[in-house]
């Protein structure tokens, strides 16, 4: 009933028969730009019905591929992250629920292989510039005291993983200290202490002398085009660049103010829009826009704190036609919106496949022909062929597992998902810990068939027991084996009887 993975021609005839010369496709640039809470129906080229306009992010879309049924491995920051860095689900680190904050020490061990580390390997500079949220140590940090002393520099940071360069900043936007970091040193000492509301919280902390809040976002995009124009000595780059917006604090410029006719969060996206329309015009202006691999996404779906009601008032739904927000099992906690440019080997078209954040760093190493070990990569499937329109009609992913904030999980295969839960696993109704009474009286998985009830409304789970019990087989293999994608059994990380305890839960 649920289809295995299928096989594939080898990439050099893949990119042959996608009419890519073997010289321009060698090694192209490629720069990954993640957008911070951003919703799948939050983009004009992805939800008709939008009243947010993008047009730079459908420019994008209307030169390249656009994933219909693409997916964040979480459906909170720090999570999904780590994914797209290591090609592996987060609840297989020591992080099994919820998100670092900014004086959390790092998630990634130096041992382990990145996406960085991997092209770094292949000839390609790196760079990291924005939002890290995936923990470093400050020196001398004792965490939710004042004691950091920012005139030494952090370890285990993103030049410990395999970035020759980093810029930015250690958590959200929202997350003390407010600090920019260039590799491994604070810009500037703090200052003094700032806080926000409503819109446009962040929470009270050390604020360097360099650090305004309202122009963090253009400053990052700025670094990250300074980056760009300074490649000139022929060699491949990747650059990945994690935007710290639309996430709070909702800073939308004066030029964007009131510009979306919704509220600040709809100016926001658009901000964010223009900020990636600067990038592809500093490629094009440097003439290598052709052989770059440009992707846009989202970390996961829309937070509530866009005002979600305020938004469905002035008809626009950032989750789409899809249930939930940010931090759900829901779609619209890790539906997220996926584009890929890369003119030089890529047509426009739509695939409806199901993909998943992690499975950049296989396709990243079939690109640029890495062949991964068995400890790397767990989780990450090559979509090469989804990218060059040459795969064959059958899946390329058996299934692919979500993650909720609150630890719970959910299994997609096909049609059908399965959640381990009988709540949200999140933030939307019915919520763990504020809807106990009502969660009591639910069943304890949910089962939707996704192609027939996108929007999740009809539980299912009586009618097809088989299906039930052959996700939750599937789910307890891909964690008895560290691993979903075929190879060699690989441990994960925490308690030795993490594993088993869910599978009590789940009554396997």
């Amino acid at each position: 009933m649920i289809k295995k993975q299928s096989v594939f021609l080898s990439v050099s005839s893949l990119l042959f028969l996608a009419g890519c010369g073997s010289k321009t496709v060698e090694k192209p640039n490629i720069i990954f730009i993640l957008a911070d809470d951003m919703g799948y129906g939050d983009v004009s080229a992805l939800n008709r019905e939008s009243k947010i306009n993008t047009p730079n992010i459908d420019k994008i879309a209307g030169n390249g591929v656009v994933f219909t049924d693409a997916h964040s491995s979480s459906a909170v920051s720090s999570p999904t992250r780590y994914g797209i860095l290591t090609g592996r689900y987060n609840w297989r680190s020591t992080l099994k629920r919820g998100v670092l904050h900014g004086y959390d020490k790092a998630l990634i061990p130096a041992g382990r292989t990145t996406t960085a580390s991997m092209l770094k390997n292949r000839g390609y500079e790196t760079a990291c510039i924005g939002k890290w949220h995936l923990g470093w140590t400050w020196n001398n940090v004792a965490k939710g005291t004042d004691s950091v002393d920012f005139t030494k520099p952090v370890t285990g940071g993103p030049v410990a993983i395999g970035f020759d360069y980093f810029y930015g900043i250690s958590a959200s936007l929202d997350m003390p200290p407010y600090v920019y970091v260039e590799n491994d040193m604070p810009t500037a000492l703090p200052n003094r202490i700032t806080s926000g509301k409503g819109m446009e919280m962040w929470r009270s902390g050390p604020t360097a002398s360099d650090f305004e809040h309202k122009k963090t976002l253009s400053h990052l995009v700025d670094k990250a085009i300074e980056y760009i124009n300074g490649r000139g000595n022929g060699k491949p780059f990747y650059l990945y660049l994690p935007l710290p917006a639309p996430h709070t604090p909702i800073l939308p410029s004066e030029k964007f103010q009131g510009k979306s006719g919704l509220n600040p969060y709809g100016d926001f996206v658009m901000e964010v829009d223009y900020m990636v329309g600067r990038i592809v015009e500093t490629l094009h202006q440097n003439g290598i826009e052709n052989n770059t691999i440009l992707v846009f996404t989202s970390d996961n779906g829309c937070s509530p704190t866009a005002r979600m009601d305020e938004l469905q008032e002035k008809g626009h739904y950032p989750s789409d036609i899809y249930r939930g927000h940010k931090a759900d099992l829901y779609e619209g906690g890790h539906r997220i919106p996926c584009i890929v440019q890369w003119p030089a080997c890529i047509k426009p078209h739509y695939v409806e496949q199901t993909v998943c954040l992690t499975d950049f760093m296989a396709t990243f190493a079939a690109v640029t022909g890495y062949q991964l070990k068995d400890d790397e990569a767990e989780d990450s499937y090559n979509i090469l062929p989804l990218l060059l329109n040459t795969a064959e009609p059958k899946a390329i992913r058996e299934a692919t597992v979500h993650h909720s904030i609150n630890g719970e999980f959910s299994l997609r295969s096909g049609e059908w998902k399965l959640l381990l839960s009988p709540s949200s696993g999140g933030w939307s109704y019915p919520r763990p810990g504020r809807d106990t009474a009502v969660i009591r009286t639910l069943p304890k998985v949910q089962l939707y068939n996704i192609k027939t009830d996108p929007a999740e409304k009809n539980n299912v789970y009586t009618e097809y027991p088989e299906v039930v019990n052959e996700l939750k087989e599937m789910m307890m293999r891909y964690i008895r084996d560290g691993r979903s994608t075929p190879g060699a059994p690989q441990k994960n990380e925490g308690h030795k009887d993490w594993g088993n305890r869910l599978m009590e839960n789940w009554n396997l």
